[in-house]
């Protein structure tokens, strides 16, 4: 109520992912079909993982925190995207806006962070592996993975705290799928110049510096494999290249997206689905089809319940 108050808008009518009927239903059935794969992917990947005694390494710790975060961030954008598809008139409330601003940053950024810390993991289990289990023990897995955490909510509190700062007089349609800070910016009744390159600051430096540590970590390890067997090197590949797919799919439109001036172009709605629907979707795909072992995980855990039904 109280932000509220500081502007003569209540509540934004959103553009949609499109506004022909035909294509809304169409997208209406193929994201409801992404979404439930979001959820029941990144669920059985995290089920098998605490089930199975032989998936107990870091990266497998990593990558169940990963698909909790999938689900959440997903979710902060889904559901209201495949509602809206079928609506005439989309709209979300002021303080609905900033909360899905706000959550929408928290998981992103979280995202951003965990992924980064699973290529150190890597770098450390190729490069050094007669250390990496006192290196990378059950402790430093916790404080990586609630630092990832905790770095995620900071980011995210300083991008609400700037679109709060923001007097809204009107129009309040904003031409996206969800609410996010560039879109905001536009609507803003004031210039948003320092406020833009703040943002730009936040988002872009925090995605340019954990892609810059990711591509160092793999530089790394293809240095280090240099010396290595040629079965080495393709297993070591072998186990990379599941990351490195999830890294470009989430950091690519990322990039293209916040590392820029406050300016909006038609193809961000489209940009947006990649990392907001495609990838958390993608996730579990890519590493359970790529990793033998999360698939002979998934297949004791389906046999030992087709043992006790």
């Amino acid at each position: 109520v109280s932000m509220e108050s500081k502007n003569n808008v209540t509540e934004f009518i959103l553009h949609g992912l499109t506004q022909d009927k035909t294509v809304a239903k169409v997208c209406f059935l193929l994201f409801l079909v992404f979404y439930a794969t979001i959820i029941l992917g990144n669920l059985l990947i995290i089920i098998t993982i605490k089930t199975s005694e032989q998936l107990n390494s870091p990266m497998y710790f990593f990558l169940s925190y990963l698909s909790v975060v999938d689900i959440s961030y997903s979710t902060v954008t889904a559901p209201k995207l495949i509602y809206d598809l079928l609506v005439e008139k989309k709209t979300i409330s002021f303080v609905g806006c900033i909360a899905q601003l706000f959550a929408g940053h928290f998981f992103g950024c979280t995202e951003i962070f965990l992924l980064t810390v699973m290529a150190y993991d890597r770098c450390i289990a190729i490069c050094k592996p007669l250390h990496y289990t006192s290196t990378v023990n059950k402790h430093v897995c916790g404080w990586l993975v609630a630092a990832s955490w905790v770095g995620g909510f900071a980011h995210s509190v300083v991008q609400t705290l700037l679109a709060t700062q923001l007097p809204f007089c009107g129009p309040n349609e904003i031409d996206h799928y969800f609410c996010d800070v560039h879109p905001l910016l536009k609507l803003a009744c004031t210039d948003t110049y320092i406020i833009g390159v703040s943002v730009a600051a936040n988002s872009g430096v925090i995605s340019l510096s954990c892609f810059v540590v990711l591509v160092a970590s793999y530089a790394v390890i293809l240095v280090s494999l240099r010396t290595r067997s040629s079965e080495g090197r393709l297993k070591a590949l072998y186990t990379c290249t599941s990351h490195i797919t999830v890294v470009v799919l989430f950091f690519g439109p990322c990039i293209f997206i916040y590392m820029r001036p406050s300016t909006t172009f038609s193809a961000d709605k489209m940009v947006s689905v990649f990392y907001t629907v495609v990838t958390p979707m993608l996730n579990p795909l890519i590493y359970s089809l790529r990793n033998e072992e999360v698939k002979n995980a998934m297949k004791k855990l389906w046999s030992r319940k087709v043992q006790r039904s």
